[in-house]
C-alpha cells in the first residue's frame, strides 16, 4: 500500500481520538489479526525481555493492561512523518509529558500490520 499524506493525517487523527477515547475495538480496526507490535513498555509491563507482542488478542489484552495501568492516558498528536509503506506518529503523552515515536508499516489491505515504538 502506498501512503499519501493525506491519508496518514488522517489516520492519525483517527488514531489518536480512538486512543485518547480508550475505545480498545476502534484502535484495534486499524491493524491486522497478525500484527505484531516492538515496544518497551511492553517489555517492562508484561515482563518480556524483548518487548514483541504478537497477534491481534496478545496486542488487546496488553493494551488492556496499560489502560487499566494508565487510566488518564491521553495522546498529543505532535506529527507525522510518511514513508513508502507506513507512516511514524509522533505524539506527546500529557499524562506522564514523555514524547513517542511509533513507526506503522502497513498491509495491502491498508492495515498496520508492524509497530516498533520508541519512547523519550
Amino acid at each position: 500500500m502506498k501512503i499519501t499524506e493525506e491519508f496518514a493525517l488522517e489516520f492519525a487523527q483517527e488514531w489518536i481520538s480512538a486512543f485518547n477515547a480508550h475505545d480498545l475495538e476502534r484502535v484495534l480496526s486499524h491493524y491486522s489479526a497478525d500484527f505484531v507490535i516492538k515496544s518497551p513498555v511492553a517489555a517492562r509491563l508484561l515482563a518480556l525481555q524483548d518487548g514483541v507482542v504478537s497477534g491481534k488478542e496478545a496486542v488487546r489484552a496488553y493494551w488492556i493492561r496499560a489502560l487499566e495501568k494508565m487510566p488518564d492516558l491521553h495522546f498529543e498528536l505532535l506529527d507525522v512523518l510518511v514513508g513508502t509503506d507506513g507512516l511514524t506518529l509522533y505524539y506527546l503523552n500529557t499524562g506522564s509529558g514523555k514524547k513517542t515515536a511509533e513507526v506503522m508499516t502497513f498491509n495491502g489491505q491498508g492495515l498496520v500490520c508492524q509497530v516498533a515504538a520508541y519512547y523519550g
